[in-house]
């Protein structure tokens, strides 16, 4: 009776990554990203924790377009009195 609503089951089935897949798609993902940038971020390998850090730059490309961020007060005032 109800076997329209709990019968076949169609729609996209989730694929189960393994560790090693995870880690191999994340790094190509990330190389892709990296190469991508015009200018590229400086990278240091923590040997401790095993962690990368980077230190990104300033500003991204696609930061450069948006609007400017508001000026707090005591910028107005510093250049209100200048």
């Amino acid at each position: 009776m109800l076997k329209f609503l709990f019968g076949q089951k169609t729609g996209p089935v989730a694929k189960i990554e393994t560790q090693r897949e995870t880690f191999v798609r994340l790094a190509e993902e990330l190389n892709e990203a990296i190469a991508a940038m015009a200018d590229k971020p400086e990278m240091t390998l923590n040997l401790n924790t095993g962690g990368i850090e980077f230190k990104l730059p300033d500003q991204f490309p696609d930061e450069a377009l948006a609007l400017p961020a508001p000026v707090k007060e005591e910028e107005e005032k510093t250049a209100e009195a200048a």
